[in-house]
């Protein structure tokens, strides 16, 4: 698990931003080039052919691990998934609650 700030400072934030996106590339096994280039409305589930039902599963069960965060069944919407920005929303408030 990578030390990922709490803090909600420009610092951390980019730690949290590149963390996530290399974490969506190992898991989908996107280039990292693409997930770099993954801006707040780009879509992730039903815009991305790699981010399917199975490999949700694996995305949150990866962000748990590396974020040190627990993701509840309840916690899953389809808003969180629905573009990046949402998901880095999301992995933000957890590490918040943590």
């Amino acid at each position: 698990m990578n030390a990922i700030p709490t803090t909600h400072d420009a610092a951390g934030e980019a730690a949290l931003d590149r963390e996530l996106k290399g974490l969506i590339a190992d898991v989908l096994g996107l280039d990292p080039a693409r997930a770099e280039g993954l801006g707040a409305d780009s879509g992730l589930f039903g815009h991305l052919p790699e981010l399917d039902s199975m490999a949700v599963a694996g995305l949150l069960t990866e962000m748990e691990d590396r974020l040190g965060i627990v993701i509840e069944d309840d916690d899953v919407d389809g808003e969180m998934l629905e573009t990046y920005g949402g998901l880095l929303a999301f992995a933000r408030a957890k590490l918040a609650d943590r």
